[in-house]
């Protein structure tokens, strides 16, 4: 036997009658709301040695009923629960001399405020609120194996485009943050997996305390960092159909000084798609026909760590974020040009584009969090300091086939090569203090935001006469983008019997800076401005609330739409920035109505967007060739109403979704005739559960998206619905869950564009049916 082994041994045995001298005895109890006089569950309860005590001797959370037990060795100590949304329950003097019985006791519900009006269910995946609503993903079997983009297509009020971009309400411009920060890792939401998410706060309305930036509203992503007692983790893996895999865990340790927390995943997603495109010039009579066949395949590391340290009334927390991606892809673009009014075919011309992409992203974010706790509750002081950091290096290789549909090689007539290489920087400085008062709050604070976007770009034709790659300098480029936004901001709010009120204000001043290297262009902006928020609501009873909201905004030009030089991936249709947008200002309304009750909750939207200077993409064409470009119309307004709602039927059936009906009116009468529209659109989406017998849960989910107008057309329906299996077993610690997305396989993007000099119409299909098939754990 290992000598080691002999020792550690030796040591237990000689232990073991000391350890009989060391007697515990059981403390039991039950907890309650003692409002509503029910069972409260996974309750976390502790015994200190003393008030002051952060370490506990004894730990544990309260069963479905309500009751826990404990073991401790004889002597005094002080219990306490904790449990959110209920005020921290205290109990001193308990002697433990034998077994105790603590007998049932009572914590009391927290007031609600205008930041905590939810609904009292316990395993919702969407809550709503004052603001808005919030998801909890892992709620929501449909997740299961995917990533943040995919919690976002289920989510009630928000779509999301063919390339990624998020719409709420029919407005693009959205605030994306994670863990209530700007960062630059948000520029790819595919890289993020669901399971690493705890929360999604989707907020139409804010206040003064976040940024006026963006249309929309913010969605504010929170990453698991777990906060229970002790040592608590999971494990998930997915496969899927065309041999997509998916693997990650997590995993935290609290203790009453400490809680360390860290999550990994990997991803390794492949997928197919076509796009076809008909595109009619009248005055020359010209058709273009294209058909682009894509394939891709994306490979990703996620990691999450971070720590929080608690001492007297502070907390120091560091997070972190790092995300590595590899992405490789194929795209063969087919055209054909042809006149209508020529049966000649040399007037027709043929040929092929073949697009093999490469791309790498590397990603981190670091943040350094300081709360102190004064010793009024509520009195809080948060201090931030945050960097986020991400670099794209992208190569294409494109090979040309001209005059013919045929990719052989026999048939190259050119060759070209693009490198991009794009580093982002967010640092972001931020401060709040929020000070209770008599009968409300007052909260104020200031954030400085500054980034540095630099985006090289190299381009290069082959040449036959030299038999080399020669750089193009009219479409290689250079564009830095750099901006700082320095804010402040006041709100006071107040409670009532029955009417609670927020007011708020706050400026922001932007410095942007561009500079264009090919050409030695500067441009610059310096402008401040004020930015109001109004927030009311009156509880017509314990279940109703009545409720308005205003709020001004600001819509900033991103820094890839302001870079002039195009994307000409496909040379007959052209993508450019324009270095003269200018900001939207927008005046944001909201009317509704809260509806909470134990197992259900809802909640009606009626709302109302005033845009000027509404950026949208246009289309023009010039000699043959199509440009699509970003520019600032005169005006927009958008109204509507919002129905989300979210109940426990029974125990066996429960749902939740939400139906958005809106009107767009767009005004770019400043730029043409062509470019004004109006329309009215709505979508949907509903989640239904099934509990079945022996411990399968069954789930649907159907999304549906009405025709859409844009500037100069509109984008056509959309409608799909997933189904998903979940067996759970190992007392609901383990399960294995089978889904199908897009079950019918009918998602698809769809658009036309008409105006009085072309048309055009585009379809695009990327494989949707896909089955997963995943595994989960869970200590």
């Amino acid at each position: 036997m290992n000598p080691q082994f002999k020792v550690f041994f030796l040591i237990l045995f000689l232990c073991l009658p000391l350890m009989g001298l060391a007697q515990s005895y059981q403390v039991t109890g039950s907890l309650k709301d003692g409002e509503r006089n029910e069972a409260l569950a996974f309750v976390q309860v502790a015994l200190f040695e003393s008030p002051e005590s952060v370490d506990p001797i004894a730990f544990t959370d309260t069963d479905d009923q309500g009751r826990f037990s404990l073991q401790a060795d004889r002597g005094t100590y002080v219990l306490k629960a904790f449990f959110l949304g209920y005020e921290d329950l205290v109990v001193e003097g308990v002697k433990v001399e034998g077994k105790v019985s603590l007998g049932e006791m009572e914590m009391v519900n927290e007031a609600e405020n205008l930041e905590e009006v939810v609904v009292q269910t316990s395993k919702m995946p969407v809550r709503a609120s004052l603001e808005g609503i919030t998801i909890t993903p892992e709620n929501n079997l449909a997740n299961a194996g995917g990533t943040l983009l995919d919690v976002l297509r289920n989510t009630p009020s928000i779509s999301v485009s063919e390339d990624g971009s998020i719409s709420l309400r029919g407005s693009s411009g959205t605030n994306i943050l994670i863990n209530g920060r700007n960062s630059s890792l948000t520029q790819n939401l595919d890289q993020l997996p669901a399971s690493a998410v705890e929360e999604i706060k989707v907020i139409n309305n804010p206040n003064a305390r976040y940024d006026a930036a963006a249309e929309g509203g913010v969605i504010d992503i929170i990453l698991k960092k777990g906060q229970d007692l002790g040592t608590h983790g999971g494990v998930e893996a997915t496969y899927g159909t065309r041999g997509r895999s998916n693997v990650g865990g997590r995993i935290n340790h609290r203790t009453g000084a400490i809680n360390v927390f860290a999550g990994y995943n990997f991803r390794n997603w492949k997928g197919v798609s076509e796009r076809s495109s008909v595109r009619e010039i009248f005055e020359d009579n010209e058709r273009l026909e294209q058909t682009t066949i894509g394939s891709d395949r994306d490979k990703g590391h996620n990691l999450n760590l971070g720590a929080d340290y608690y001492f007297g009334d502070n907390v120091l927390s560091y997070e972190g974020v790092y995300q590595h991606g590899h992405n490789f892809q194929t795209n063969t673009l087919y055209s054909e040009l042809s006149t209508l009014d020529s049966s000649d075919p040399e007037d027709d011309y043929d040929y092929v584009r073949r697009n093999n992409e490469d791309e790498i992203d590397e990603g981190l974010d670091n943040a350094l969090i300081f709360e102190h706790s004064f010793d009024d509750e509520g009195n809080l002081l948060r201090i931030t300091a945050s960097h986020s950091y991400r670099n794209q290096y992208k190569t294409q290789r494109i090979d040309i086939f001209g005059n013919t549909l045929d990719p052989n090689p026999d048939n190259l007539t050119g060759q070209e090569k693009a490198f991009t290489d794009e580093v982002r920087n967010i640092t972001v400085l931020q401060a709040d203090y929020i000070k209770p008062l008599e009968s409300g709050q007052f909260e104020a604070g200031l954030k400085s935001n500054i980034r540095k976007f630099d985006n090289d770009y190299q381009y290069l034709r082959f040449e036959e006469t030299s038999g080399t790659f020669v750089e193009d300098p009219a479409v290689s480029n250079q564009f830095i983008y750099q901006d700082q936004i320095h804010a402040g901001y006041a709100i006071f709010a107040s409670k009532k019997e029955k009417f609670e009120y927020g007011l708020g204000l706050r400026g922001e001043y932007t410095r942007v800076d561009t500079y264009l290297k090919n050409t030695d262009e500067e441009n610059e902006q310096r402008y401040f401005n004020l930015f109001p928020s109004v927030q009311g609501m009156y509880n017509l009873d314990d279940n109703h609330s009545l409720k308005f909201t205003y709020s001004r905004r600001i819509d900033r030009p991103t820094a890839w739409r302001l870079n002039p030089f195009p994307d000409i991936t496909d040379s007959l249709n052209i993508r450019r920035g324009n270095p003269d947008l200018e900001p939207e200002m927008i005046n944001s309304f909201e009317v509704g109505h809260l509806a909470n009750f134990d197992k259900s909750s809802f909640t009606t939207n009626f709302f109302y967007r005033q845009v000027n200077g509404q950026l949208d993409f246009i289309t023009i064409v010039e000699d043959g060739i199509s440009y699509s470009q970003p520019a600032n119309l005169l005006s927009s307004q958008s109204y509507g109403v919002e129905f989300i709602g979210v109940s426990e039927i029974n125990d066996w059936y429960s749902l939740n979704g939400g139906v958005t009906l809106f009107g767009i009116s767009v005004d770019g009468s400043n730029i043409g005739e062509d470019f004004t529209n109006s329309g009215f659109s709505w979508n949907a989406k509903l989640t239904q559960d099934f509990k079945l017998p022996y411990g399968f849960n069954f789930q649907l989910v159907g999304n549906y998206e009405s025709p859409e107008i844009e500037a100069q057309g509109k984008d056509l329906a959309r409608y799909s619905m997933d189904g998903s299996i979940q067996k759970s077993f190992l007392g609901e610690k383990a399960s294995i869950l089978l889904s199908v997305r897009d079950i019918f396989n009918t998602d698809r993007f769809a658009g036309e564009t008409r105006t009085s000099t072309f048309s055009q119409d585009f379809r695009a299909k990327r494989e949707t049916r896909i089955i997963l098939l995943t595994a989960r754990y869970n200590f």
